[in-house]
């Protein structure tokens, strides 16, 4: 359990059920053909993990006693695991992801994309270790990774069958890369402004260590209000998407799902984060932009079975 702590299991169950979601509960759906085995896409699904792991452990590592201030209770390393015991973890779960990453690439013949999991585990390392100190810059490299986990499932699954189909199945498959995408932006644009919620609820412990983070650098309640900014942008793009791609598409459940679970949320987020200042209000909108990003996620799977079976409103 104490291992489970360490790498943030919750999160990494999140990063999995992502990506099956997409593979089984999308792409599966489709009348097209798919590149990876079932088992070959498990492994995908395992190095992403494993890399994401071992950025939550390279974390731990360098925010020991930034973590004693923020969350003293879920402190592990140093306390439950020696710092070199933590270093082993890291380096076994990088490598183990990066050679399977290297295998992945050789078999859809595609060697390039064995970058995308270097990339991925320099962008953490250097995250962990200087960036995250920077104002806005760590922000967006964890939330262009999170986008990135999605992105890779376009590009192992679809993009090495590109050349050899039909011109037909071609263009459905360049919309499902579109679709894709659609998705990675939505991931990499929440998880923006869930990171600088929790730099909101974490401001003691690292302006304590000398971090220069938004709300350090600009203060508590412009950063919140920033945040509401942020917020209501990305609620009247959801409008329009769930417009223009659902709506006028008559897949009535799955726009009522979206507008429900995914927009009304995101609407309190706008009002709330307007006023918030207290640690437990930004922790309640952490956790409420956490569940955004899953149901947002699961919508794949409710627009996949609303064309299925053909549900109209």
């Amino acid at each position: 359990m104490k291992f489970l702590n360490l790498i943030r299991y919750k999160n990494l169950f999140l990063i999995a059920l992502m990506q099956l979601l997409f593979r089984y509960g999308f792409l599966a759906q489709q009348d097209v053909p798919l590149v990876l085995k079932d088992w070959q896409y498990a492994l995908l699904v395992l190095a992403t993990v494993l890399i994401a792991a071992a950025g939550y452990v390279i974390n731990d590592i360098m925010d020991q006693e930034t973590d004693l201030t923020n969350k003293p209770n879920d402190v592990i390393v140093g306390k439950s695991i020696s710092e070199d015991t933590a270093y082993y973890i890291y380096f076994a779960l990088t490598i183990s992801g990066v050679l399977i990453g290297y295998y992945l690439s050789n078999y859809v013949k595609k060697t390039s994309f064995f970058g995308i999991f270097i990339i991925i585990s320099v962008l953490l390392y250097l995250y962990a270790t200087s960036f995250k100190q920077i104002a806005v810059v760590g922000n967006l490299i964890v939330a262009f990774v999170l986008g990135l986990s999605v992105v890779i499932i376009g590009m192992f699954d679809i993009i090495p069958l590109l050349s050899f189909v039909s011109v037909d199945q071609s263009i459905n498959l360049q919309t499902l890369l579109g679709i894709i995408l659609d998705y990675a932006i939505f991931a990499f644009f929440i998880n923006f402004i869930r990171e600088i919620v929790k730099d909101l609820e974490d401001i003691d412990g690292d302006y304590n260590q000398g971090m220069n983070t938004l709300p350090i650098a600009i203060g508590k309640e412009r950063t919140a209000k920033i945040v509401s900014v942020f917020a209501a942008i990305a609620t009247l793009v959801l409008l329009w998407y769930v417009n223009k791609n659902l709506m006028d598409s008559k897949l009535f459940w799955a726009s009522a799902y979206c507008l429900l679970l995914v927009i009304s949320p995101m609407l309190f987020i706008t009002v709330k984060s307007w006023t918030a200042k207290s640690k437990k209000e930004f922790r309640l909108l952490s956790s409420v932009l956490k569940m955004i990003i899953f149901f947002g996620i699961l919508s794949v799977l409710i627009i996949s079975l609303n064309i299925k079976y053909n549900v109209k409103g």
